[in-house]
């Protein structure tokens, strides 16, 4: 008899939760009202940040943030291979050349060695990026500061996309504080720390940028007389500034991630405590777990194995066979060059070689609020049998 199947990540909703959507519902609102701007202005507090601009994805806050810092044709994007592909799409809907930074292999992030090597032989070449977006995988801060620097010499704008990382902190900072970064994006999908079904926040301390990025989100209309650029215009206009697009949340889906900010501590508490479960529980086995810096506080979105045997026949079997047994592994992330699309812009492989070693050894397990000690007995156990 096969037990339940146990997903690598699941939303936690409460009771709170349920009446808070249930309450709007029952409101004059349901998408543009006061809860949307609630949950921007608690947001923003939470992570030390002056602006906060909500949408209805992480995708669609990474597109309008590479709009917001103008990003067009002929320009370039760096992002890292180990991501979803939404990081380096977002150049892409804009027209942009896009290009990778290989990985840090204890970490899985952007390696900052790699970086500034990248930089200086594109320094040369001229193709210097307008934008860097570094990922913060499995909820665990890139070197923000060092990256922070090397914009100041090499001149680039940086996004962070946190999508993974809300309830994060990089040294004394909240991840979207904006203290390193033009931008932060965060995603509010079902598996993320916290939800609004579906969702995403842009972060920043730009007034100009957030400006730019609620007109983006929702047409490019303006609505506020003051800020009309006709000043003559009658009580009932308003005035499209810019191609802008349907990007907005709804009330309906910020009162719930309104209400799931709320618990983002314990959330946040959970994961740290499972991962450092995981931790004690499987120092026996062929395997080690993705590094945190002794600096970053990580959200633990994601538990991140790698397996040391490096053979792929190797990874496919422990992993099919984990799935087989209703574990239900994944692999964060098939490097985005080697997806075909990408391929088609002449990448390949042996470009990024720790990127591509980690995708034939890295495999996510369950981890969520909520997941018990009998659960990561049974994981272990499922998997050592396998190893």
């Amino acid at each position: 008899m096969n037990l339940p199947f146990l997903p690598y990540g699941r939303q936690n909703i409460s009771q709170d939760d349920i009446d808070s959507v249930i309450r709007v519902l029952k409101s004059d609102y349901l998408t543009q009202g006061p809860i949307t701007g609630e949950f921007e202005k608690e947001a923003s507090l939470k992570v030390s940040c002056k602006y906060v601009v909500s949408v209805n994805s992480g995708t669609s806050a990474l597109h309008i943030a590479c709009l917001a810092l103008d990003l067009n044709p002929g320009d370039i994007l760096w992002t890292t291979p180990i991501t979803f592909v939404a990081s380096a799409n977002c150049a892409r809907y804009c027209g942009a050349e896009i290009d990778f930074v290989d990985i840090d292999p204890k970490t899985g992030l952007m390696s900052t060695d790699e970086l500034e090597k990248k930089l200086k032989e594109a320094e040369k070449q001229d193709q210097l990026p307008k934008i860097v977006i570094p990922v913060h995988l499995a909820g665990t801060s890139c070197d923000m500061q060092t990256i922070y620097k090397l914009s100041k010499e090499y001149g680039f704008s940086i996004i962070e996309d946190a999508s993974h990382a809300i309830g994060g902190f990089y040294k004394e900072y909240p991840v979207g504080s904006c203290k390193f970064s033009n931008i932060t994006v965060f995603s509010l999908h079902p598996v993320k720390i916290i939800t609004s079904a579906e969702g995403g926040l842009a972060t920043t301390n730009d007034s100009l940028l957030a400006k730019k990025l609620r007109l983006l989100s929702s047409h490019g209309i303006v609505k506020n007389k003051n800020d009309f650029i006709n000043k003559k215009a009658n009580s009932w206009f308003y005035e499209q500034q810019l191609l802008g697009f349907n990007y907005r949340m709804t009330d309906v889906l910020a009162a719930l991630g309104l209400s799931q900010l709320k618990r983002l501590d314990y959330f946040i508490s959970e994961r740290q405590s499972i991962f450092k479960s995981y931790k004690n529980i499987f120092s026996d086995l062929p395997l080690y777990f993705l590094e945190v810096p002794d600096n970053i506080k990580s959200s633990h979105h994601l538990a991140i194995i790698r397996l040391n045997n490096k053979n792929q026949e190797y990874h496919r079997k422990v992993f099919d066979g984990m799935r087989s047994k209703n574990i239900g592994v994944q692999l964060h992330y098939t490097p985005v060059h080697l997806q075909p699309y990408y391929k088609e812009y002449g990448f390949r492989n042996g470009l990024f070689p720790k990127a591509e070693q980690y995708s034939s050894n890295a495999m996510s397990l369950p981890i969520f609020p909520g997941l018990s000690d009998n659960e990561l007995k049974r994981i272990y156990n499922d998997l050592s049998s396998l190893l």
